[in-house]
Order: structure tokens, then C-alpha cells, then sequence
């Protein structure tokens, strides 16, 4: 039977697989997430870590967020790929990227937030609400 959610780095050495539903899926447009992807906001899905399952070694670094909280990226040390989110006010929960699922269609992201934070070119679905600053759980 094939895991609700899976994915894995650029070079596979790091994957992972998930059998529930996210406790929250949506864009972030924060400054950190621009930085951190290279991109216009990170698309971001939310489990209890105890129900995911890696495999392979994921190389972590912290940095403190622009909310003061700590943030842990997780990597995979082969080809950088970056996988996974740790939260210091989100204890126990680990984000996932959702543009390293295997099947991205499954990501449905249920709005965007910190959208005062987004890159001036960076076109929102407006079909999804928008949060000015850090989605509430």
C-alpha cells in the first residue's frame, strides 16, 4: 500500500512517507523562505514528526526566524535538497516542503500567509485567503 504523502531529495538518498492528513498546508511569503528556496514563498505542509517516516540522513540548520522563534531546515548533505522544517513554538510538528512529494498535486494549500512580506512579482492564487502574518493553527 502506497503512503498518503511521499517524497524525497533531488537525489533520492533522503526520503520520506506520510499516512495522514497535514495539519496545515499553505504558502509562506516570509522574507526567511525567499531567502532560505531561492524563491517567492516556500509551500509548506504540516505533521505531527512521530508520523512521518525518513530515511536517510538529513543535515539541519537553525536560524532565528523573523518572529524571533528558532527555525531548523532540514537538508539532505548529499545533493542540498531542502526537505524539512522544525519550529522552537512548534514543538513536535515537522514541515515538509511539498515540492519534494513525489506526487505534487497532492499539496492543497489552503491559504497564503505572511503575504506583506511577498516579493513584488509574486502572483497569489486569489482564490486563497491571505494572512498578513503567521498562520494561527
Amino acid at each position: 500500500m502506497n503512503a498518503k504523502y511521499s517524497g524525497q531529495c533531488l537525489c533520492g538518498e533522503v526520503r520520506y512517507s506520510v499516512d495522514i492528513e497535514p495539519v496545515f498546508t499553505g504558502n509562506c511569503h516570509c522574507k526567511d523562505c525567499q531567502k532560505s528556496s531561492g524563491s517567492a514563498f516556500i509551500p509548506a505542509m504540516i505533521f505531527p514528526e512521530q508520523d512521518v517516516v525518513v530515511s536517510g540522513d538529513v543535515k539541519y540548520f537553525e536560524s532565528q526566524a523573523d518572529s524571533g522563534n528558532m527555525h531548523k531546515r532540514g537538508f539532505c548533505p548529499n545533493c542540498g535538497s531542502q526537505l524539512f522544517a522544525r519550529f522552537s513554538n512548534m514543538l513536535g510538528m515537522l514541515g515538509i516542503k511539498a515540492g519534494t512529494l513525489n506526487d505534487p498535486s497532492s499539496y492543497v494549500p489552503k491559504l497564503d500567509f505572511h503575504v506583506g512580506s511577498a516579493a513584488p512579482w509574486d502572483f497569489m492564487n486569489p482564490e486563497l485567503p491571505k494572512k498578513q502574518g503567521a498562520a494561527k493553527n
